[in-house]
């Protein structure tokens, strides 16, 4: 196999690999990412060199994407590039509140934040936004807590950027029914010590995370257990005799108690919600990583602080700023971050420059919004004006110092 030839399995990310002839040749998943190994020796019977391709992402141990040919001598590392990649959700509730956060198109793969220079958006099913971490086809993604676990597997070099984006709230849980044996079963304890669950009848467990579902159990004394794969509606699985329990992902419950299960005491797996995780190695060496990580986590940050909080605007007469900012601050609910801006609102009289009127700036939530407006009032003021905030940057955010002191830098 020559260099040239090699060269043909390096297609742009997102198209699926060639179907290859020749013998020995196979792909076990449709990504770029893989390994391509030619080696010299015997020739098969077609007079081609042995080859094997393996993906480089079916193991959470294999972290960078290349292609080796050692008779050629080439080491072509598909994860020097020079563009920033950023990994989002490309369905789902996660995604369509992604999307809002961020402000991106989703109708296409590949899209841009014009804010961010030299950042490219890859819309991603969340499970391939922790492995294209792992493998080094993304840099930085924005996927649930409960999916960085089960399949980061506790990687060292998956980092968690920020850990609140304060959407997508969700529990892993486990569930049981309401009837039968389980009927005034209400926690893990109780569950783990039911006599019926033996090496030979072990409780079954219906779930999509075979990971964190078996390490759970471990962990919490519960030995005899098995776990059946399964995506989709898990809350069938008992009623249908297949499982006595299922491990899921539980929002508000309504869905549990509408197929007659319920949680018990003990059996949260994980809290979860929206979080940026990062690649520890993209971070340290890929050159801009770091400093675009920066200006994500400080506009994140920002949108968050401002989520909720108006600006409001409004003129009142007095005799001097301290004079309206007493009146001001006799409200309790105009605090503001700090306090009220007062400044002068200049105007021509007579022919003269007069300070009639002062402009008050504040910052208020919005469930105080209309309280708000009716004390300006009360208080002689007039002309009001509200925007929502988009940023509020305070300080520097006390994570981007976290993330520093834990990759040592």
């Amino acid at each position: 196999m020559s260099v040239s030839s090699a060269s043909l399995f390096l297609q742009p990310y997102f198209r699926q690999c060639p179907s290859l002839s020749p013998s020995g040749l196979s792909f076990f998943c449709p990504l770029s990412s893989f390994h391509i190994s030619v080696a010299s020796g015997p020739t098969t019977a077609t007079n081609k060199p042995a080859a094997a391709v393996t993906c480089c992402v079916s193991s959470s141990q294999q972290f960078e994407s290349h292609v080796s040919v050692v008779n050629g001598n080439i080491d072509n590392r598909i994860s020097e590039r020079d563009e920033i990649r950023l990994g989002l959700p490309s369905k789902g509730r996660m995604a369509a509140d992604t999307l809002d956060l961020l402000k991106v198109n989703p109708r296409q793969y590949v899209a841009q934040i014009p804010q961010l220079s030299n950042l490219e958006v890859w819309f991603q099913r969340p499970k391939d936004i922790v492995r294209k971490l792992l493998s080094g086809d993304l840099d930085l993604g924005i996927v649930g807590l409960d999916t960085v676990s089960e399949f980061g597997q506790g990687n060292e070099d998956l980092i968690i950027v920020h850990d609140a984006l304060d959407y997508g709230d969700c529990r892993l849980s486990l569930a049981i029914p309401k009837y039968g044996i389980f009927e005034n079963i209400n926690s893990l304890r109780e569950l783990a010590q039911m006599p019926q669950w033996t090496a030979e009848k072990p409780l079954r467990v219906a779930t999509g995370f075979t990971y964190l579902g078996p390490k759970f159990m471990k962990d919490n004394g519960l030995k005899h257990a098995v776990f059946s794969t399964a995506d989709g509606a898990l809350e069938a699985a008992p009623a249908m005799g297949i499982a006595d329990a299922i491990l899921d992902l539980v929002s508000s419950g309504t869905t549990l108690r509408e197929n007659n299960l319920k949680e018990i005491e003990g059996g949260v797996v994980l809290e979860s919600q929206a979080v940026l995780v990062a690649s520890r190695k993209s971070l340290i060496r890929r050159k801009g990583v770091l400093d675009a990580t920066h200006e994500i986590l400080e506009r994140l940050e920002a949108h968050l602080r401002a989520s909720g909080q108006f600006t409001v605007t409004a003129n009142m007469r007095g005799n001097s700023a301290e004079e309206v900012a007493e009146r001001i601050l006799s409200q309790t609910s105009f605090s503001g971050l700090q306090g009220p801006t007062v400044s002068p609102v200049f105007c021509k009289r007579d022919g003269k420059v007069t300070a009639d009127y002062y402009a008050i700036v504040i910052c208020v939530p919005k469930k105080a919004l209309y309280k708000s407006v009716q004390q300006l009032r009360a208080i002689g003021g007039s002309g009001v004006l509200i925007s929502p905030l988009t940023y509020i940057f305070d300080e520097e955010t006390p994570r981007w110092r976290e993330l520093l002191s834990n990759l040592g830098l």
